[in-house]
């Protein structure tokens, strides 16, 4: 009988520290569940207000695609902008965009099509004449606005192209379910830097269109990472639940990937600092990119196949199709 009673009570607090673990374990991937979720629920807070400003703002696009007149000239000495901009505006009539560089000695204006007084040469001698400034022409160029909406067409199509074919891929490399959760966080990162720049009115050029290309690469990176991780852990873990199993999946790449962007952020940091004005536009849109795709692959790309019904019986049964194939 005391043997029986010992044997009973060791098999119980075996038991009850099988438990114990269990419960710890748990504990943390329900607490960074939580957050997942919220940040989840935050970037589609960030998607729909970005849509907001997008149909009610719009973009403030550039003489890339509105066509205009863009005249460069430079001074001798360097001059503050907003002393240059108060003598343009006694000067100009119209609305036109003053950039400097190169320690305020080198000048961009750029002026919108249809424009009543046009900057030239001759109307840049005589601003000189009046203001003391030593200045020194540079170039003066038309851009059509038809060159404009080819650019836009263009790239919506690279856009539209670039979804359908990580579409197909990620339906044949993982789950349909997967490739969707990676189509929404795309989506997410466009559309939160396009709804950045149309709050703020930033001027969106040529190069910003390169930085939102450039981001549906990165966030592709990502979601492949992270859908890769979470197809081994879906193969491994056969007794958890789906969450867990997502949870477990972004732990495991999280220090990757806020290294990874990390890096990233801080090359791009550097471009916006020493860039100057005509890589700004193209820095602060990867920059976004980069903070938001992150933020996307964490909480959006491993959640949305967990709602619309991701579960480790696909992959299970898939290893199993692939171990009776191999045998002999």
């Amino acid at each position: 009988m005391n043997g029986k009673s010992m044997s009973s009570k060791s098999i119980i607090r075996i038991d009850t520290n099988v438990l114990n673990k269990t419960k710890a374990l748990a504990a943390p991937l329900a607490t960074f569940s939580k957050y997942r979720l919220a940040g989840f629920y935050l970037a589609i807070t960030l998607m729909v207000l970005s849509a907001l400003g997008l149909g009610f703002k719009g973009l403030n696009l550039g003489l890339d695609f509105t066509g205009g007149y863009m005249t460069e000239f430079t001074t001798s000495q360097s001059i503050d902008k907003e002393q240059m901009q108060n003598q343009l505006t006694t000067h100009l009539s119209g609305d036109f965009e003053l950039n400097s560089r190169a320690v305020d000695t080198q000048w961009t204006i750029r002026q919108a099509d249809g424009t009543a007084n046009v900057i030239n040469k001759d109307w840049l001698n005589n601003f000189a004449t009046q203001t003391g400034y030593d200045i020194t022409p540079q170039d003066s160029v038309f851009i059509g606005s038809q060159v404009g909406s080819e650019l836009v067409d263009n790239g919506g199509l690279a856009l539209l192209v670039a979804a359908i074919a990580m579409m197909m891929y990620l339906t044949w490399r993982f789950e349909w379910r997967l490739a969707c959760g990676s189509l929404v966080a795309l989506v997410h990162d466009v559309l939160v830097v396009l709804g950045l720049f149309a709050w703020l009115g930033l001027p969106f050029d040529l190069t910003v269109l390169a930085s939102v290309l450039a981001i549906i690469g990165y966030s592709l990176n990502d979601s492949i990472v992270i859908g890769d991780r979470l197809r081994e852990v879906m193969r491994a873990k056969t007794n958890m639940n789906m969450s867990d199993i997502v949870d477990t999946a972004v732990k495991s790449t999280l220090t990757r990937s806020l290294i990874t962007s990390g890096t990233t952020l801080a090359t791009i940091g550097a471009i916006w600092i020493f860039g100057g004005q005509p890589l700004q536009g193209f820095a602060i849109g990867l920059f976004a990119g980069v903070v938001f795709g992150t933020l996307s692959s964490i909480a959006v790309s491993a959640t949305i196949p967990q709602l619309i019904g991701l579960n480790p019986a696909f992959y299970q049964h898939r290893a199993q199709e692939l171990l009776v194939n191999d045998e002999p």
